[in-house]
């Protein structure tokens, strides 16, 4: 047993200080795999906000309390419609935010295809529930601070529309690379709202308070990030792509530049937004 232990220890030691383990390639998978166990904490934390702060209410029949949850526009006594979609809205996001990460954890994948086809099926079909729901919400019942605040978040809503229409199809056709370049840019667009908390909270850590933001969400800074908050992570997600396809260590060093960037907005983010803004809600 001794023997077999030491054995571990060595060829771990090995594997973690070897020079494998410093060539570009194996930096850019450690990057990946360190952003999204970050993402994955992130998630959840939020996840469990959301069923705390709206799930619970309303499912114990109390849907007037999810004002409390700092909606721009919450339960409204009188409006059928307008609360029917708010809850289609927010309570398929506990499923989304749980199953979402694991749909792009690789072991998942391959240890079970059967559980990452439904799950996906899920996934997409909530998110496109999510958009349609999110843009009446923001258009029609006028869930929105300024209008050219809200700018940001509808081009990401009609994004998720064409982003997971062609992962589905991707997916039906087998076409699986295509299928995966577009789930994650689906993944990440389903997930703009969650993204977006960590951008504004990384922007305050950094400039410690708003600088360029407004009450009403239509600073230059929250403008900026409510577009960058997807569509920089779409980008890396392009440079990933990319530098897998590389042999230049040169360009996959570009690469690792941009996955480090985005871990640690990610990192900052996540470490903000649950301090600040979810886990006082969830641990009261």
């Amino acid at each position: 047993m001794e023997n077999t232990n030491e054995n571990f220890i060595n060829a771990t030691n090995k594997s973690l200080f070897s020079r494998e383990a410093f060539q570009p390639h194996s930096i850019l998978q450690y990057l990946t795999k360190s952003w999204l166990f970050i993402a994955l904490l992130g998630q959840w934390v939020f996840a469990s906000y959301i069923f705390i702060r709206f799930a619970i209410p309303t499912f114990s029949g109390n849907l007037s309390s999810a004002d409390t949850v700092g909606l721009i526009k919450g339960y409204v006594d009188g409006d059928g419609i307008g609360n029917s979609m708010l809850i289609l809205h927010l309570l398929p996001a506990v499923l989304l935010t749980y199953g979402g990460m694991l749909q792009i954890i690789p072991q998942i994948r391959k240890k079970y295809p059967t559980f990452h086809r439904w799950n996906g099926r899920m996934f997409l079909t909530l998110g496109l529930l999510g958009a349609l729901t999110g843009l009446y919400l923001t258009w029609v019942r006028g869930s929105r601070l300024s209008d050219i605040g809200a700018i940001g978040v509808t081009v990401n809503g009609l994004l998720i529309l064409v982003a997971a229409t062609l992962a589905w199809r991707f997916a039906v056709k087998r076409q699986y690379t295509n299928h995966m370049r577009w789930a994650i840019h689906a993944f990440i667009l389903i997930n703009g709202v969650w993204l977006f908390r960590l951008y504004i909270m990384s922007w305050f850590i950094m400039n410690q308070g708003g600088n360029g933001n407004t009450e009403e969400m239509d600073g230059p800074a929250d403008i900026f990030l409510s577009f960058a908050s997807y569509l920089l992570p779409m980008l890396i997600a392009e440079i990933y792509f990319w530098a897998k396809r590389q042999r230049s260590k040169f360009r996959v060093n570009i690469a690792n530049v941009f996955m480090l960037f985005g871990l640690l907005i990610t990192l900052v983010g996540v470490v903000a937004a649950s301090l600040f803004m979810w886990w006082p809600i969830i641990a009261p």
